[in-house]
């Protein structure tokens, strides 16, 4: 199995890096992140969950990928959170990613949903995408 996990997590890097609205919403730059520096101060997202399954046809290799974005903010800034999620949202949203090694065929939002953390009461928005990969070559 060719996992397009890591390749479409730089298309998604590649695609929101740049952003000047989402770049504003998060303090001036985009902070999505595999794991957060030690200490980093929210506002923030980092790529959660992710699983990738075979979904190959007899003529294709390919996956159907489901994956989230977490985004992290201060207690009490919940709107930050969510607005930062609903960008990345629009950003990517049947975007026209290349990943590296794969083909794009499908990507859409599934839900976006909001809550708190218990331990830290950090506000948290996550976003959940699917994606319909195949493999090139």
């Amino acid at each position: 199995m060719t996992s397009p996990i890591l390749p479409l997590r730089a298309a998604i890097l590649a695609r929101c890096g740049p952003d000047p609205t989402l770049a504003g919403l998060m303090g001036g730059a985009v902070h999505l992140w595999d794991e957060p520096p030690r200490n980093a101060p929210p506002l923030y997202g980092v790529f959660g969950p992710c699983e990738a399954r075979d979904a190959s046809t007899s003529s294709d290799r390919g996956h159907e990928q489901e994956l989230s974005l977490v985004v992290w903010a201060r207690p009490g800034s919940a709107a930050s959170a969510l607005a930062a999620a609903e960008r990345m949202a629009e950003l990517l949203d049947d975007a026209p990613l290349a990943p590296a090694g794969h083909r794009l065929v499908h990507l859409s939002v599934t839900s976006l949903a909001a809550d708190r953390d218990g331990e830290t009461n950090l506000a948290r928005a996550t976003l959940r995408l699917r994606a319909v990969t195949e493999i090139l070559g």
